[in-house]
């Protein structure tokens, strides 16, 4: 009931949600299993093998401007209103609940105070919080030592400290964020309340021990878009260039 009333608030349908986070924890990091929940990520391989429509919408969809400027719109008022493949009935009846309480609550708003004054108020609320919800997601999985392994390679635990951040934020920014910079604690034990996971982060070492980034330093993460298998590293569009001309000059010297 509570997901259901908060997800009304926030665009959100909540048992959709809730199915794609389980799939992101359970998968992030697994080059074998990308798609559901998380950042479109490709490799310098795949990269270099897609046509060029793909390598376009690829980095239209990597554009900041797109991202967190066409993303929240997307994600929150358009992809979120339908019911995803496979869908059980009791989560298609939560998205319909969803999106027939979100257009009366929004009318109901727009026919008391007007719509132009709705939209007025509305319109910084949702585009703020979109913006800022996207940017904690993606920053958080995307920094240059980030972790991905294949299937049979795959390591939850690995992927949890290596492949999350800890997002270092000034006191009032975790108290407002829900203590979500602590994303290495809650990759590894999403069942520890929020207003654990800071004590959880000081209690154990090793879970100190982990990448951390900070306001600054994490706006470095726009650089980033490509995973370079061979590195184990993110690289830049920019990368790629001289990543293909070394292919095909250990290619010609092996033929």
């Amino acid at each position: 009931m509570v997901g259901t009333i908060t997800g009304i608030l926030t665009c959100c349908p909540y048992y959709q949600w809730r199915h794609t986070h389980t799939v992101h924890h359970a998968t992030s990091g697994n080059l074998s299993k990308r798609g559901t929940g998380d950042i479109w990520t490709l490799t310098v391989a795949e990269y270099l093998s897609a046509s060029w429509l793909k390598r376009l919408v690829y980095r239209l969809y990597r554009n900041p401007l797109f991202m967190f400027g066409l993303g929240p719109i997307y994600i929150f008022l358009i992809d979120y209103r339908f019911n995803r493949k496979r869908a059980g009935m009791k989560e298609r009846i939560n998205t319909y609940i969803t999106n027939i309480s979100i257009a009366g609550l929004a009318g109901l708003l727009c026919w008391t105070i007007g719509w132009q004054q709705f939209l007025l108020v509305q319109g910084p609320i949702f585009l703020v919080s979109g913006i800022a919800g996207i940017w904690l997601f993606y920053v958080q999985h995307q920094f240059e030592e980030a972790y991905y392994e294949t299937d049979e390679n795959w390591d939850y635990v690995k992927a949890a400290l290596q492949g999350s951040s800890f997002y270092k934020l000034p006191r009032v920014l975790h108290w407002i964020t829900g203590n979500i910079g602590f994303h290495h604690i809650h990759h590894l034990s999403p069942r520890v309340p929020n207003y654990y996971l800071e004590r959880a982060h000081h209690s154990n070492h090793r879970l100190q021990d982990v990448q951390t980034i900070t306001l600054r330093t994490s706006l470095r993460s726009l650089r980033f878009r490509i995973w370079d298998e061979d590195s184990k590293k993110y690289v830049g569009f920019r990368d790629i260039k001289g990543l293909s001309a070394k292919a095909k000059k250990y290619s010609a010297e092996a033929h």
